[in-house]
C-alpha cells in the first residue's frame, strides 16, 4: 500500500514534466505556419535565403514578425487571419 501511493502521489509531477518538456521544444506553436509563410515572403521579396526571425525587438501586434536577412536589413512582416504574409515593410533600426 505505501508504494501506491507514492506512485499515485508521483503521477501528476509526471504529467507536468512532459507537459513542460512539449511546450519548450515548440511542438505546437500556434503561430508556426505565419513565422515560416513571412520568412518565405521575405526571402522570395529580397532573393536571398537564410532568413530568420528576430527575438530581440519587441513585437506590439499580432499576426506580426520581424525577419532577419543576412547581409541586409530586417523587415516587418503582417500575415492575415490565416497565417498568410500580406505585407512586408523594410525596417531600418539604428
Amino acid at each position: 500500500m505505501h508504494i501506491s501511493l507514492r506512485a499515485a502521489l508521483c503521477l501528476p509531477f509526471l504529467a507536468l514534466a512532459a507537459c513542460e518538456d512539449m511546450s519548450t521544444t515548440g511542438g505546437s506553436d500556434p503561430e508556426g505556419p505565419s513565422k515560416r509563410s513571412c520568412i518565405r515572403a521575405v526571402e522570395k521579396h529580397t532573393g536571398k535565403s537564410g532568413g530568420t526571425l528576430n527575438t530581440t525587438i519587441p513585437i506590439v501586434e499580432a499576426g506580426q514578425h520581424i525577419v532577419d536577412i543576412p547581409g541586409g536589413p530586417s523587415w516587418t512582416c503582417y500575415t492575415d487571419e490565416t497565417g498568410a504574409a500580406r505585407e512586408l515593410i523594410e525596417t531600418r533600426l539604428g
